[in-house]
């Protein structure tokens, strides 16, 4: 009952802010605060980098630096993404509702925002140094020009997972300033995860997606889809196998990959007839597959 009070305190607090921000929740939405396994599917590998980078836990000021950089770029890669699809959002089920398909947000204050975002991811990677700065430009051309590519090519996933892998070598130069081949090894893996997971996402949408000539990994893999990504996900645990060798890893790290194992074998199941259902659900499980890696890395880093 002593909880009570402060529930209503809590709840005064956010009323208030929606009278004086009454289209805050819109904010909220085009920047997916609301819908948060963006932001978790970036952190989980950025995390990885952090650790390994490390060898353990990195300090408070990486720690702080790089997950509040998660949030405000993933953030601003949202809102970027939306004024790129602002045309075709409305003729698509799952994304008709975006604020800036319905006109709740104009373009010009989107722009105005992922700016604000960016100003202030920024000034964070600001306080490391000079080579991850220019690794977080780069990052920001990449996340600025994956939105148009599926209008060029059936794989723009491939630009998501490039984008989704800069917070590793960006951890290994916050850390050592220098980013050798293990922070690749690890990259190559995030990508052909990310591939994996977000044709899965792209399975949800591929009807609209022909239905508007857009293309994607799902459209190009056809029939094949459930077998490719089957693939992508075992060379993913392959490849994380080989980064543990370099690092002598413990039976602790090989646990967190056989939980992922697990965890992508249930995708499979979910995928097995396609539905927009199964496919949604198979892809927002993909946290939990970056969360039991992260949780493997850290307890071997921990008690090796």
């Amino acid at each position: 009952m002593a909880t009570a009070p402060l529930i209503d305190k809590l709840f005064s607090l956010y009323a208030g802010t929606l009278v004086r921000f009454p289209r805050m929740p819109q904010f909220i939405a085009i920047a997916r605060l609301n819908r948060p396994i963006g932001i978790l599917l970036l952190l989980w590998p950025t995390l990885w980098g952090l650790w390994f980078a490390a060898g353990g836990w990195p300090g408070w000021h990486l720690f702080l630096v790089f997950v509040a950089g998660v949030v405000l770029t993933r953030s601003a890669g949202c809102v970027i993404n939306d004024i790129a699809d602002r045309g075709f959002d409305g003729e698509v089920k799952r994304t008709r509702d975006r604020p800036l398909a319905t006109g709740m947000i104009r373009v010009e204050e989107a722009v105005l925002f992922t700016g604000g975002l960016a100003f202030i991811a920024l000034l964070l990677v600001l306080s490391t140094n000079l080579l991850t700065v220019s690794l977080a430009f780069l990052a920001a051309i990449v996340a600025g020009v994956y939105p148009l590519m599926k209008r060029y090519t059936y794989m723009p996933q491939i630009v998501l997972g490039v984008a989704f892998s800069f917070g590793i070598p960006m951890a290994y130069a916050a850390h050592g300033n220098t980013v050798p081949p293990l922070a690749w090894l690890l990259v190559v893996a995030n990508v052909v995860w990310t591939v994996a997971y977000d044709t899965e996402y792209a399975m949800v949408d591929r009807d609209d997606d022909i239905r508007l000539g857009l293309k994607s990994s799902a459209i190009l893999f056809a029939d094949m889809d459930k077998l490719i990504i089957g693939v992508l996900q075992a060379l993913f645990l392959f490849i994380l196998y080989l980064a543990g060798r370099q690092i002598e890893a413990t039976w602790l790290y090989h646990a967190g990959l056989l939980a992922a194992a697990g965890l992508l074998a249930y995708q499979q199941y979910l995928i097995r007839r396609r539905s927009r259902e199964g496919c949604f659900t198979a892809f927002l499980n993909n946290h939990w597959v970056g969360l039991v890696i992260f949780a493997g890395m850290a307890l071997h880093f921990s008690f090796s």
